[in-house]
């Protein structure tokens, strides 16, 4: 059976459980780093040497980075009742990986001040100018984001996929913190769809931002 370790709080943790409830796989999910700890034992760095989270096994197959196993799992969804989150042109999921790998890289950096600043700094010690500063990137990549949805139901085209999984996340944290920001048309009616996903109810929308 698959085993996760991670807390279900944890951003990464959110992606890798949603699609777990996409494909609808057997697992084990084991709380793990933020108030759990655990993520610095000799025990977990043999699996992770990062002591991040998440980390899955699977028949012995010991896999982290969280894109990486959202890639994984949707290649390999035994027990997934005929489920997929893998696109099946080679161009989408080369799209669909295109944008797994701009959250890494420009959107979820650009975020983080906001949401270390907004949810884990005491109001009183709080860098009002650090969190403002990083609004405005923020904004200007979700910017990016909507002209990408204008075209399209999803971002690899007209089908829900696994590129879709690690933006929502972030775009989820985005808008309940962002309160004041400009249109985002494509993106508002894009998460209304991603909003009535059950397994995204569950493992995203419904768990508390801490």
């Amino acid at each position: 059976m698959l085993k996760i370790w991670g807390r279900t709080t944890s951003a990464n943790v959110q992606k890798v459980m949603w699609a777990v409830g996409e494909l609808a796989l057997p697992h084990e999910r084991v709380d793990l780093g933020g108030p759990f700890g655990g993520n610095r034992e000799p025990e977990y760095l043999a699996k992770n040497p990062n002591g991040f989270v998440p980390t899955i096994e699977d028949d012995g197959f010991v896999l982290w980075e969280s894109n990486t196993i959202l890639r994984y799992l949707a290649a390999n969804p035994a027990g997934s009742a005929g489920a997929t989150l893998e696109p099946a042109d080679r161009r989408d999921r080369a799209r669909a990986s295109q944008w797994m790998d701009w959250e890494l890289t420009v959107a979820s950096p650009a975020f983080r001040p906001v949401f270390i600043g907004l949810v884990r700094t005491p109001a009183a010690q709080r860098d009002a100018a650090a969190i403002a500063a990083a609004t405005e990137t923020s904004i200007a990549a979700m910017t990016i984001l909507d002209a990408a949805l204008a075209g399209s139901a999803y971002l690899a085209g007209d089908t829900f996929s696994y590129g879709d999984i690690p933006l929502a996340v972030l775009v989820r944290r985005f808008l309940e913190l962002v309160v004041e920001r400009p249109s985002l048309s494509n993106i508002e009616r894009w998460y209304t769809a991603i909003e009535a996903r059950p397994a995204f109810r569950e493992h995203v929308g419904g768990i508390p931002m801490v």
